[in-house]
C-alpha cells in the first residue's frame, strides 16, 4: 500500500475546505464570547476513567485506547468533548456562580457515525454550568440555532425530547431495574414489536407508557395528546411544561416533538434537542441538559449544552469564492517592500512571484498587479 494512502474515513482538509472550516470557527466562537462564554482546551488525551466517568458502552465502543507508558494506566483519545470540559467546571475552575464555557477542537471515532462521516470530527459547542432553570436550556438553544444562522443555514428543524420523561417511568416500576439500557435502544429505534414482547413483564402503566413513547412524535400539539397517555406523574407533567416552552423559545423555526429520540441518554437529565438542515439525514447539532455528570469529578453541578461538527457544517454550506488578491512581482527595491508591507497592513493579500515561478492558488484570485512605469510602483486591474 503506498505510503501516502490514509485510513478509512480519515482525510486531509484541503485550502478551500479548511478556510471554511476555520471562518466558521472564528465566527462561532467569537459569538459564543458575546454571550460571554469563556474558551477553554481540553486535552487530546486522558485517562479512562475521566473521558467515560460513567458506564456509557457506546461510547467505550467509539474512543481509541492505549496504555500510558509513564503510568502504565489506560488512556483514550477523546471522542467527546463534552465531559472533558464538565471535568474542568467540577474540578479545575471550581466556581461557585455560573459559568459558561467554549470550546472547539477535533475528536477520534473508531469507527464512522455514518455512511460518509469522518472519523475526526473537528467538534465545537458551548456549556453552561451552575443554573438549574429552564433559562439556562432557552439560552443554549439560542445559541446553537444562531450559529446555524452564522452559518448561512436557515431552514432549520428542531426536535425536543425530556431525557427525564423515561427516567421518571422506569423509576416506579421496580421490574425495569437494571434493564434501562436494552429498553432505551429499542424506543431509539422505536422498534415497537421487539419493545411489546420485551415489557410484557412491566406494570399495566408502565408498558403502555413505553409503548405510547415511539409513537409521540409530531409538532408541537401533540404535547397535549401526551398528557392523556403518559403516566401523571409531577415530573413528567414538568417535563411536558419545559418541552412547550423551549418550543415557543424557538420562534420562527419548525419544531418537532419526538418523546424517543434519546441519543446520549446515559449523561442527559432534563430537555435536550437535535437540529436538522436539508441535506443531512442526521442531526447537525445535538444538546440538552446532563446535571448528573459532575458527581464523578467530585462535584454535581447543574450543567446543559450542545455542539456540532464543523467539518459537516462546512459541507453544508456554499463553496467559498476565491479572495481578491494583488500579485506582485519579485524584488527587494525598498518601494515596492514598503508598499507591500502597507497593503498586508490595510487588510489586502499580496502574493509576491518567486523568480522563475507562476504561483497557482485555489484559494486567491489575483484581480490586481504591482507594476513598475516610469520608476514607480503602482497597482493595475488585470483583465480577466
Amino acid at each position: 500500500m503506498p505510503n501516502w494512502l490514509l485510513p478509512e474515513n480519515i482525510a486531509d482538509v484541503l485550502p478551500s475546505e479548511a478556510r471554511k472550516i476555520e471562518e466558521l470557527r472564528r465566527v462561532l466562537l467569537d459569538n459564543f464570547r458575546l454571550f460571554g462564554y469563556e474558551l477553554v482546551m481540553p486535552p487530546m488525551l486522558e485517562y479512562l476513567d475521566s473521558l467515560v466517568p460513567v458506564p456509557d458502552h457506546e461510547m467505550d465502543l467509539r474512543m481509541f485506547k492505549l496504555v500510558d507508558q509513564l503510568s502504565g494506566r489506560s488512556m483514550g483519545l477523546r471522542a467527546d468533548m463534552t465531559i472533558q470540559v464538565a471535568r474542568i467546571d467540577a474540578h479545575l475552575l471550581n466556581r461557585a456562580s455560573v459559568t459558561r464555557l467554549s470550546y472547539a477542537g477535533s475528536v477520534l471515532h473508531t469507527r464512522p457515525s455514518g455512511l460518509h462521516a469522518t472519523r475526526e470530527p473537528f467538534q465545537i459547542g458551548a456549556e453552561i454550568y451552575g443554573h438549574a432553570g429552564l433559562e439556562a436550556d432557552a439560552e443554549i438553544q439560542t445559541l446553537a440555532l444562531e450559529s446555524l444562522r452564522l452559518a448561512g443555514l436557515t431552514a432549520v428543524r428542531i426536535d425536543l425530547c425530556h431525557a427525564g420523561i423515561v427516567r421518571c417511568i422506569l423509576r416506579h416500576d421496580e421490574k425495569t431495574r437494571g434493564l434501562e439500557s436494552e429498553i432505551v435502544a429499542l424506543l431509539r429505534a422505536k422498534d415497537l414489536p421487539s419493545l411489546q414482547q420485551f415489557t410484557l413483564q412491566f406494570s399495566a402503566e408502565t408498558r403502555a407508557a413505553l409503548l405510547a413513547l415511539p409513537t409521540l412524535y409530531g409538532d408541537i400539539s401533540l404535547l397535549e395528546h401526551a398528557r392523556r397517555v403518559l403516566p401523571q406523574h409531577k415530573e413528567i407533567a414538568t417535563a411536558l411544561d419545559d418541552l412547550a416552552s423551549l418550543a415557543h423559545q424557538a420562534g420562527t423555526y419548525g419544531v418537532a416533538i419526538d418523546l424517543a429520540d434519546l441519543s446520549g441518554y446515559q449523561y442527559e437529565s432534563g430537555a435536550t434537542f437535535s437540529l436538522y438542515v436539508t441535506g443531512l439525514p442526521n442531526a447537525v447539532a445535538r444538546g440538552g441538559r446532563y446535571d448528573h455528570v459532575g458527581e464523578a469529578f467530585g462535584r454535581a453541578r447543574p450543567a446543559t449544552g450542545f455542539s456540532m461538527d464543523l467539518r459537516e457544517l462546512a459541507r453544508l454550506t456554499p463553496v467559498a469564492t476565491p479572495k481578491s488578491a494583488i500579485r506582485a512581482p519579485w524584488g527587494r527595491e525598498p518601494d515596492l517592500l514598503e508598499m507591500i508591507q502597507n497593503l498586508r497592513h490595510a487588510g489586502e493579500i499580496v502574493i509576491q512571484s518567486l523568480p522563475g515561478n507562476e504561483s497557482d492558488q485555489q484559494e486567491f484570485d489575483c484581480d490586481r498587479v504591482i507594476v513598475s512605469e516610469q520608476g514607480k510602483f503602482i497597482i493595475k486591474t488585470m483583465r480577466s
